[in-house]
């Protein structure tokens, strides 16, 4: 059977541009969101998030009538879910994961599904999700059968595939990078192939939904312990009074060798939640994985006290000045470079840190966003790079945009009180 029509639902940083690959395949795609203003700026052809190319390609598609946005489930041969799976708030030493917004994507299609439909489970989820998701899918819908008791026979087919791309290059990479496609029967992964195979040019390697819900985690599980290695090694090297970013430049002229860059923590919807499922279903086990989110959650309070040692040292290098005389720049609020995402980022809990303990002149320098969240805007001034005094103050880098690798910008630095967390200044 062909899909004609795709329903994806939730059009967000993984969501809209996984429509606008099957729009650009002349599919008709149905974007479901419950975000008013994502539906209407989608609608008029243009994007709320940023993304390179992808504004271009939302423009074709809406306007060549392959892509349109609802707050209304609507009928469709496949749809695939790409919403939030954050872990539930104070829920302990160990965050749980929350799982709502699948249930209430569930709830939302479940009264459009029809017989020889496909629904593909794309959000990063915790080992079982997907098998959750079709509990939810058969309790809406008795009338229907599904694959956790009718296997390949299903009237509905449901599978698991995760998203695996990095921000800023999404557009490419959703295209050319490989996909765990785990169906909860053979017929399911099946299918799924299909339909990814419409603008997929990398391998769909096929496993069952909870390998490939792990499959994920591990990634990104992985990624987290080889980060935590290099935040602790930079807290090791500045306590022997080590360079670290030279020590970690020797370090991989070894042939095995690959230590990656520190930072001033993990933020990000992926790395910085991702383990935590992991944790959560083997508390016992993943001593590693849980040890690592540990000291990557800590490192951002870690540069917090060295921006107060920072702040002494320039009182007390210019004795006539005072606390709130003194401005403090902060360069970078994204999770990572050049690209508009706050979502867990270490540089947002940084910026609202200081905000609580400095009476002086706070200025982020965030060239990728508008408007600073809630939790920063009392206290916190969005300035351009342009309007920064560099000369003067505190210096504080948090992300390595493009804008601050400039020869320009380093050298205006180089006499500053700098705390450079991301290397940029060597």
């Amino acid at each position: 059977m062909s899909f004609e029509t795709v329903s994806v639902v939730g059009l967000g940083y993984i969501g809209l541009p996984t429509a606008v690959m099957f729009a650009s395949r002349k599919k008709r795609v149905i974007g479901l969101d419950v975000n008013q203003h994502a539906v209407d700026t989608i609608n008029r052809g243009e994007i709320h998030i940023v993304e390179p190319e992808l504004d271009i390609l939302v423009h074709a598609a809406v306007t060549e009538g392959f892509l349109r946005a609802t707050t209304v489930a609507e009928a469709a041969d496949a749809f695939l879910i790409a919403v939030p799976t954050p872990f539930k708030k104070d829920s302990g030493a160990i965050p749980e994961p929350d799982l709502s917004y699948i249930q209430a994507a569930a709830t939302a299609i479940a009264p459009v599904l029809k017989r020889g439909d496909l629904v593909i489970l794309e959000s990063t989820s915790p080992v079982g999700a997907t098998e959750q998701l079709a509990g939810w899918l058969a309790e809406s819908r008795p009338d229907l059968s599904f694959p956790q008791s009718a296997g390949s026979n299903a009237d509905v087919n449901v599978a698991h595939c995760p998203e695996r791309v990095l921000p800023g290059h999404v557009v490419r990479e959703l295209v050319e990078n490989d996909r765990v496609i785990g169906g909860m029967s053979t017929k399911c992964s099946e299918r799924a192939v299909e339909l990814y195979k419409c603008f997929v040019k990398g391998e769909c390697v096929v496993t069952n939904a909870r390998t490939a819900e792990m499959a994920k985690l591990t990634e990104n599980s992985c990624r987290d312990v080889e980060i935590a290695f290099a935040n602790e090694l930079s807290i090791i090297c500045d306590k022997l009074d080590i360079d670290v970013w030279e020590l970690i430049a020797l370090a991989n002229r070894h042939p095995r060798i690959n230590i990656l860059k520190p930072g001033p923590g993990v933020g990000g919807h992926c790395i910085a939640v991702d383990p935590w499922f992991i944790v959560s279903k083997t508390p016992d086990e993943a001593r590693v994985i849980k040890t690592a989110r540990a000291v990557n959650d800590a490192k951002p309070e870690w540069v917090v006290e060295k921006i107060k040692t920072l702040l002494t040292d320039c009182l007390l290098k210019n004795p006539t000045m005072h606390m709130h005389d003194v401005e403090i720049v902060l360069y970078g609020l994204a999770f990572k470079a050049d690209i508009d995402d706050l979502r867990e980022s270490p540089s947002v809990e940084i910026a609202k840190a200081v905000s609580e303990f400095h009476i002086g002149p706070i200025y982020a320098v965030e060239p990728n966003v508008t408007v600073l969240p809630k939790t920063l805007a009392k206290n916190v001034s969005l300035r351009d790079l342009s309007d920064i005094n560099l000369n003067r103050g505190i210096h504080i880098i948090l992300v390595d945009h493009k804008q601050f690798k400039t020869m320009e910008f380093k050298r205006s630095l180089v006499n500053a009180f700098v705390l450079d967390t991301r290397g940029l200044l060597k």
